[in-house]
């Protein structure tokens, strides 16, 4: 048996007002034994890069977007394994022993959001869907001229479409079948503020950003320009080490921070390098992480604007700086994706092996982005979009040069299944390498620690 108990949650409107009280029984889901309560519980859910691209497109096809919520949707899928429960607190049992045998999910089982996820997409093929095979949590209608798009994140839908009938329909097939309750138009998502207007989509985690200087006491620091100082070098012996409850504080604004670069592109090199240090944080590192929320105090509510004049076709902009990092020598892998002027996707993560020159480590750079593009076009293939070459440019002529013609040596011999990856896709036509100059490099701000002028520069002002 396993147990329960009511957890009680106050549930808040974008602007901070409440909403609704809110009280769920809960499982105790943590006493369950694997093999014999549960067997798989992965589900898949809507990355955020999906909900930045089902934006974009929203913006430029002028699609409307409406969002739904599902009434206690893990109550509505049935179990296939055994699962027994003792009384809910407050229930009083007629007879001794007696126990609760669970018919379908509840909330705080390890196998619930599993037999959700399974009863609604059963439910969407049923009803003329199809499934993308690049990500499972989205599911697209298409009918003469008529689109729809329907993306799931647990219990929280977005529909989009050409078609405002066509959405409601479906809304009141949910209804019908799961009880559902209808937001009306996308506003509040995830934590992402959503506004829309004639221009294009804004969004933001102005809330988010300000609950998260209240929680730090930050809402009077001073503000600074830049989030992280260029001059400062951290490294494993920076500082002195701090105390436990430091340390915990540390990891937990590393994680708060990592869900505002959802919105915050500018703060995402600085966030990716401090959260190396989490095993063993110092006072440099302390020192640098309240810088960030300084700067974050700047503009709480800065995001990304998705115009509704803008092209659909992927441009990249791939760089990398070379050994940066002081402990390993190893290399920062920096990119964003545009969908015309819409930047739906970037990254700054540490290289995984050392690069011997300037030339390899952009590679590897130009191999990361071309992963990406390439998921990104199947995921436009599924919105119905015709396939363009996407121009990635990058300002390194000898990774340009390796990438256009079929030569290998001492210096490229050890990376040739990221030369082969590169080559394949721009034959395919899949990519078309352009250079661009140093200056007009995006993505310096993901490789490294830029002085204001250079920030600003890459439209951070």
């Amino acid at each position: 048996m396993i147990g329960c108990k009511w957890v009680y949650k106050i549930k808040h409107n974008a602007n901070g007002s409440i909403e609704r009280y809110k009280a769920r029984l809960v499982t105790k889901g943590y006493t369950q034994i694997e093999g014999l309560d549960y067997l798989d519980t992965f589900s898949p859910v809507a990355k955020i890069t999906i909900v930045r691209l089902l934006l974009a497109l929203a913006a430029s096809n002028k699609w409307f977007i409406r969002q739904l919520d599902v009434n206690n949707a893990f109550l509505h899928a049935d179990l296939n394994e055994e699962v027994y429960m003792i009384l809910p607190p407050g229930m009083k049992s007629t007879k001794p022993g007696q126990v609760f045998k669970l018919q379908r999910s509840l909330y705080g089982l390890k196998q619930a959001i599993r037999q959700w996820y399974a009863q609604l997409s059963t439910f969407f093929v049923a009803h003329g869907f199809k499934q993308s095979a690049a990500d499972y949590s989205l599911f697209t209608l298409k009918r003469e001229n008529l689109f729809t798009a329907l993306l799931v994140y647990v219990n929280d839908i977005v529909l989009s479409g050409n078609d405002l009938s066509v959405i409601f329909h479906i809304t009141k097939l949910l209804d019908d079948t799961f009880k559902i309750k209808d937001l009306g138009n996308l506003k509040y998502f995830l934590g992402f503020e959503v506004a829309r207007g004639t221009s294009g989509i804004n969004i933001c985690q102005r809330k988010y950003a300000l609950d998260l200087l209240t929680d730090t006491d930050m809402l009077n620091s001073k503000p600074v320009s830049t989030p992280f100082d260029y001059c400062t070098r951290l490294h494993q012996s920076s500082g002195s080490l701090l105390s436990d409850s430091q340390i915990s504080s540390y990891r937990r604004l590393i994680g708060r921070l990592i869900y505002l670069t959802n919105t915050r592109p500018d703060i995402t090199f600085v966030v990716q390098h401090l959260s190396q240090f989490i095993a063993s944080p110092t006072t440099a590192y302390y020192t640098t992480l309240y810088r960030i929320l300084c700067y974050i105090k700047v503009a709480p509510g800065l995001g990304i604007f998705f115009p509704s004049t803008s092209e659909l076709q992927l441009k990249a902009f791939s760089n990398s700086d070379w050994a940066g990092c002081i402990d390993t020598r190893k290399s920062i892998t920096g990119f964003s994706v545009y969908l015309g002027s819409s930047l739906i996707s970037w990254k700054s993560k540490k290289q995984a092996t050392v690069s011997r020159s300037s030339s390899e480590a952009e590679y590897h750079a130009l191999a990361t982005v071309t992963c990406e593009i390439q998921w990104l076009t199947y995921l436009l293939h599924d919105f119905g979009i015709i396939h363009k070459p996407a121009l990635v440019f990058c300002d390194n002529k000898s990774a340009l040069h390796i990438a256009a013609n079929p030569v290998f040596h001492e210096r490229t011999k050890h990376i040739e299944i990221d030369c082969h990856l590169v080559r394949d896709k721009l034959l395919s036509g899949l990519i078309k390498l352009l250079p661009i100059a140093s200056a007009q490099q995006l993505v310096d701000v993901y490789t490294k620690a830029l002085a204001a002028g250079a920030f600003f520069q890459a439209g951070y002002e």
